[in-house]
Protein backbone atom coordinates (compact mmCIF):
# COMPACT_ATOMS: atom_id res chain seq x y z
CA UNK A 1 0.00 0.00 0.00
CA UNK A 2 1.15 4.03 -0.51
CA UNK A 3 0.55 5.84 2.84
CA UNK A 4 -0.85 9.21 2.75
CA UNK A 5 1.34 12.39 4.13
CA UNK A 6 -0.40 12.12 7.34
CA UNK A 7 0.43 7.88 7.34
CA UNK A 8 4.02 9.51 7.24
CA UNK A 9 4.18 11.64 9.83
CA UNK A 10 2.50 9.15 12.06
CA UNK A 11 5.54 6.98 11.54
CA UNK A 12 8.01 9.53 11.98
CA UNK A 13 6.70 9.98 15.26
CA UNK A 14 6.81 6.33 15.78
CA UNK A 15 10.32 6.20 14.92
CA UNK A 16 10.30 4.40 11.82
CA UNK A 17 11.05 6.23 7.84
CA UNK A 18 9.73 4.92 4.94
CA UNK A 19 12.42 4.78 2.23
CA UNK A 20 12.00 5.92 -1.29
CA UNK A 21 9.21 4.28 -2.98
CA UNK A 22 10.11 3.53 -6.72
CA UNK A 23 7.45 3.10 -9.44
CA UNK A 24 5.02 0.81 -8.75
CA UNK A 25 7.40 -0.36 -5.39
CA UNK A 26 5.82 -0.82 -1.96
CA UNK A 27 7.36 1.93 0.96
CA UNK A 28 9.86 -0.20 2.91
CA UNK A 29 9.71 0.69 6.39
CA UNK A 30 12.87 0.98 8.83
CA UNK A 31 14.02 1.92 11.91
CA UNK A 32 14.91 5.58 12.50
CA UNK A 33 18.82 5.62 14.39
CA UNK A 34 18.55 6.31 17.80
CA UNK A 35 19.74 9.78 17.28
CA UNK A 36 15.83 10.63 15.98
CA UNK A 37 14.17 9.58 19.06
CA UNK A 38 12.21 10.81 21.51
CA UNK A 39 9.08 9.75 20.24
CA UNK A 40 6.99 13.12 19.53
CA UNK A 41 3.67 13.13 21.54
CA UNK A 42 0.62 14.91 20.11
CA UNK A 43 -1.64 16.92 21.55
CA UNK A 44 -4.33 15.09 21.13
CA UNK A 45 -2.86 12.21 23.44
CA UNK A 46 -3.73 13.12 26.74
CA UNK A 47 -1.38 12.34 29.69
CA UNK A 48 -3.25 13.36 33.16
CA UNK A 49 -5.96 14.40 31.23
CA UNK A 50 -9.66 12.64 32.09
CA UNK A 51 -11.04 10.50 29.61
CA UNK A 52 -12.55 12.09 26.85
CA UNK A 53 -16.46 11.22 26.90
CA UNK A 54 -17.16 8.20 24.58
CA UNK A 55 -20.74 8.38 22.28
CA UNK A 56 -23.95 8.00 23.80
CA UNK A 57 -24.65 4.79 22.36
CA UNK A 58 -21.13 3.57 22.69
CA UNK A 59 -20.97 3.94 26.51
CA UNK A 60 -21.42 1.67 29.48
CA UNK A 61 -23.38 2.78 32.43
CA UNK A 62 -21.62 4.28 34.71
CA UNK A 63 -21.25 1.56 38.36
CA UNK A 64 -22.71 1.76 41.08
CA UNK A 65 -21.12 4.43 43.51
CA UNK A 66 -20.62 1.47 46.28
CA UNK A 67 -20.15 -2.42 44.54
CA UNK A 68 -20.13 -4.78 46.34
CA UNK A 69 -16.59 -6.41 47.40
CA UNK A 70 -15.60 -9.17 45.05
CA UNK A 71 -13.87 -12.40 47.05
CA UNK A 72 -14.25 -14.80 44.39
CA UNK A 73 -14.60 -14.65 40.95
CA UNK A 74 -17.29 -16.73 39.62
CA UNK A 75 -16.01 -17.76 35.74
CA UNK A 76 -19.88 -18.77 35.03
CA UNK A 77 -21.26 -16.12 36.68
CA UNK A 78 -18.51 -13.49 34.59
CA UNK A 79 -19.46 -14.86 31.75
CA UNK A 80 -23.34 -13.86 31.94
CA UNK A 81 -22.90 -10.11 32.49
CA UNK A 82 -23.44 -7.26 30.98
CA UNK A 83 -21.02 -3.91 30.51
CA UNK A 84 -22.75 -2.18 33.86
CA UNK A 85 -22.59 -5.36 36.09
CA UNK A 86 -19.47 -6.02 34.74
CA UNK A 87 -17.76 -2.90 35.61
CA UNK A 88 -19.09 -2.87 38.72
CA UNK A 89 -17.38 -6.00 39.35
CA UNK A 90 -14.28 -5.29 38.64
CA UNK A 91 -14.53 -2.38 40.76
CA UNK A 92 -15.50 -3.74 43.58
CA UNK A 93 -13.03 -7.02 42.93
CA UNK A 94 -10.81 -8.36 45.90
CA UNK A 95 -10.07 -11.71 44.25
CA UNK A 96 -6.63 -11.47 44.78
CA UNK A 97 -4.00 -9.22 47.00
CA UNK A 98 -3.12 -6.22 44.26
CA UNK A 99 -6.55 -5.21 45.54
CA UNK A 100 -4.86 -4.15 48.35
CA UNK A 101 -2.07 -1.55 47.14
CA UNK A 102 -4.43 -0.37 44.12
CA UNK A 103 -5.48 3.32 43.79
CA UNK A 104 -8.37 2.38 41.36
CA UNK A 105 -9.42 -0.36 39.35
CA UNK A 106 -8.08 -0.01 35.22
CA UNK A 107 -11.66 -1.31 33.28
CA UNK A 108 -11.02 -0.39 29.73
CA UNK A 109 -11.80 2.24 27.60
CA UNK A 110 -12.97 2.33 24.41
CA UNK A 111 -15.85 1.65 21.49
CA UNK A 112 -17.59 -1.13 22.96
CA UNK A 113 -18.38 -2.38 19.25
CA UNK A 114 -15.15 -1.46 18.50
CA UNK A 115 -13.90 -3.97 15.20
CA UNK A 116 -10.06 -3.46 16.71
CA UNK A 117 -9.50 -4.60 20.61
CA UNK A 118 -6.16 -3.70 21.86
CA UNK A 119 -5.11 -6.17 25.07
CA UNK A 120 -1.73 -4.92 27.46
CA UNK A 121 -0.57 -6.18 29.99
CA UNK A 122 -0.84 -4.69 33.52
CA UNK A 123 -1.80 -1.16 34.38
CA UNK A 124 1.24 1.06 35.60
CA UNK A 125 1.31 3.46 37.98
CA UNK A 126 -0.16 6.49 35.54
CA UNK A 127 -2.76 4.23 35.03
CA UNK A 128 -3.43 3.08 38.64
CA UNK A 129 -3.67 6.80 38.99
CA UNK A 130 -6.16 7.58 35.98
CA UNK A 131 -7.78 4.77 36.15
CA UNK A 132 -7.55 4.45 32.38
CA UNK A 133 -5.16 1.69 30.38
CA UNK A 134 -2.26 2.62 27.97
CA UNK A 135 -1.79 6.54 29.26
CA UNK A 136 1.59 8.13 29.91
CA UNK A 137 4.89 7.47 26.88
CA UNK A 138 3.34 4.19 26.11
CA UNK A 139 -0.29 5.69 25.56
CA UNK A 140 1.58 8.55 23.67
CA UNK A 141 3.15 6.06 21.20
CA UNK A 142 0.28 3.57 21.54
CA UNK A 143 -1.92 6.60 19.36
CA UNK A 144 1.38 7.37 17.06
CA UNK A 145 0.99 3.51 16.08
CA UNK A 146 -2.81 3.75 15.81
CA UNK A 147 -3.54 7.15 14.30
CA UNK A 148 -0.58 5.60 12.07
CA UNK A 149 -2.84 2.79 10.48
CA UNK A 150 -6.10 5.11 10.66
CA UNK A 151 -7.37 4.50 13.82
CA UNK A 152 -8.03 6.20 17.46
CA UNK A 153 -8.81 5.72 21.18
CA UNK A 154 -11.09 9.05 20.56
CA UNK A 155 -14.38 9.27 19.87
CA UNK A 156 -15.09 7.65 16.44
CA UNK A 157 -17.34 5.12 14.36
CA UNK A 158 -16.78 1.36 15.65
CA UNK A 159 -14.27 0.90 12.48
CA UNK A 160 -11.36 3.57 13.52
CA UNK A 161 -12.60 3.96 17.61
CA UNK A 162 -10.29 0.75 19.37
CA UNK A 163 -11.32 -0.60 22.50
CA UNK A 164 -8.73 -0.94 25.07
CA UNK A 165 -8.23 -3.13 27.81
CA UNK A 166 -5.36 -4.93 30.00
CA UNK A 167 -4.87 -8.67 30.95
CA UNK A 168 -4.69 -7.37 34.82
CA UNK A 169 -7.65 -4.57 35.84
CA UNK A 170 -5.23 -3.76 39.18
CA UNK A 171 -1.42 -2.67 39.10
CA UNK A 172 0.92 -4.68 40.69
CA UNK A 173 3.62 -3.13 43.04
CA UNK A 174 6.52 -1.78 41.89
CA UNK A 175 5.13 -2.51 38.28
CA UNK A 176 6.43 -5.82 39.01
CA UNK A 177 5.14 -8.37 36.18
CA UNK A 178 1.92 -10.67 37.21
CA UNK A 179 1.95 -13.49 39.15
CA UNK A 180 0.10 -16.53 37.57
CA UNK A 181 -2.96 -16.32 40.35
CA UNK A 182 -3.50 -12.95 39.87
CA UNK A 183 -3.47 -13.80 35.97
CA UNK A 184 -6.06 -16.71 36.42
CA UNK A 185 -8.58 -14.91 38.69
CA UNK A 186 -8.49 -12.04 36.34
CA UNK A 187 -9.01 -13.96 33.36
CA UNK A 188 -12.31 -14.18 33.24
CA UNK A 189 -12.71 -10.48 33.01
CA UNK A 190 -11.08 -9.85 30.02
CA UNK A 191 -12.70 -13.27 28.57
CA UNK A 192 -16.30 -11.32 28.88
CA UNK A 193 -14.79 -7.83 27.83
CA UNK A 194 -14.06 -9.73 24.44
CA UNK A 195 -17.04 -11.42 24.33
CA UNK A 196 -18.99 -8.49 24.62
CA UNK A 197 -17.24 -6.28 22.19
CA UNK A 198 -17.02 -9.13 19.82
CA UNK A 199 -13.93 -7.51 17.51
CA UNK A 200 -13.24 -8.65 14.38
CA UNK A 201 -9.42 -8.52 15.35
CA UNK A 202 -7.40 -8.64 18.08
CA UNK A 203 -4.27 -7.07 18.82
CA UNK A 204 -2.27 -8.81 21.84
CA UNK A 205 0.44 -6.00 23.21
CA UNK A 206 3.10 -8.27 25.18
CA UNK A 207 4.14 -11.36 26.71
CA UNK A 208 1.08 -11.57 29.72
CA UNK A 209 -1.91 -10.54 26.79
CA UNK A 210 -0.39 -13.21 24.75
CA UNK A 211 -0.70 -15.80 27.58
CA UNK A 212 -4.00 -15.04 28.68
CA UNK A 213 -5.41 -15.07 25.48
CA UNK A 214 -3.82 -17.75 23.58
CA UNK A 215 -1.90 -19.79 26.76
CA UNK A 216 1.43 -19.52 25.05
CA UNK A 217 4.16 -18.70 27.15
CA UNK A 218 7.00 -18.71 23.67
CA UNK A 219 8.50 -15.78 23.56
CA UNK A 220 7.00 -12.76 21.52
CA UNK A 221 9.50 -12.99 18.79
CA UNK A 222 8.49 -16.61 17.60
CA UNK A 223 5.01 -15.40 17.69
CA UNK A 224 4.78 -12.77 16.16
CA UNK A 225 4.48 -12.31 12.27
CA UNK A 226 1.50 -14.76 11.65
CA UNK A 227 -2.49 -14.67 12.24
CA UNK A 228 -3.47 -16.92 15.59
CA UNK A 229 -7.17 -17.66 16.11
CA UNK A 230 -8.79 -16.69 19.65
CA UNK A 231 -11.97 -18.87 19.43
CA UNK A 232 -12.69 -17.72 16.12
CA UNK A 233 -10.98 -13.81 15.52
CA UNK A 234 -7.58 -13.36 14.42
CA UNK A 235 -5.65 -12.27 16.62
CA UNK A 236 -1.72 -10.17 15.92
CA UNK A 237 0.75 -10.98 18.69
CA UNK A 238 3.43 -7.73 18.63
CA UNK A 239 5.44 -5.97 21.46
CA UNK A 240 4.35 -3.64 24.11
CA UNK A 241 4.82 -0.38 23.68
CA UNK A 242 6.67 0.04 26.74
CA UNK A 243 9.29 -2.63 25.38
CA UNK A 244 9.37 -0.19 22.51
CA UNK A 245 10.23 2.41 24.36
CA UNK A 246 13.20 0.60 25.76
CA UNK A 247 14.11 -1.37 22.68
CA UNK A 248 13.20 1.33 19.57
CA UNK A 249 15.29 -0.59 17.34
CA UNK A 250 12.15 -3.03 17.29
CA UNK A 251 9.76 -0.31 16.10
CA UNK A 252 9.97 -1.23 12.70
CA UNK A 253 9.06 -4.84 13.47
CA UNK A 254 6.06 -3.52 15.23
CA UNK A 255 4.92 -1.54 11.88
CA UNK A 256 5.33 -5.23 10.24
CA UNK A 257 2.49 -6.37 13.20
CA UNK A 258 0.12 -3.84 12.41
CA UNK A 259 0.63 -4.04 8.74
CA UNK A 260 -0.19 -7.53 9.38
CA UNK A 261 -2.84 -6.71 10.83
CA UNK A 262 -4.94 -4.27 8.40
CA UNK A 263 -4.52 -7.02 5.71
CA UNK A 264 -5.86 -9.52 8.04
CA UNK A 265 -8.71 -7.22 9.55
CA UNK A 266 -9.28 -6.66 5.29
CA UNK A 267 -9.23 -9.80 4.38
CA UNK A 268 -11.73 -10.48 7.51
CA UNK A 269 -14.31 -7.93 6.09
CA UNK A 270 -14.64 -9.46 3.02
Amino acid sequence: MRWTDRQRAMLLEMGIRLGPEPPGAEPVAVVAPPAAEPVAVPAAVRDGAAPAAQPPAAVAAPPPATAAPVAFVSTTRVAHMDWPELRATVAGCTACRLCQGRTQTVFGVGHLQADWMIVGEAPGEQEDRQGEPFVGKSGQLLGNMLRAIGLTREDAPATQQVYIANTLKCRPPGNRNPQPDELAQCEPYLIRQVALVQPKIILAMGSFAVQSLLRNTEPIGRLRGRVHDYHGVPLIVTYHPAYLLRRPEEKARAWDDLCLAVETARQAAK
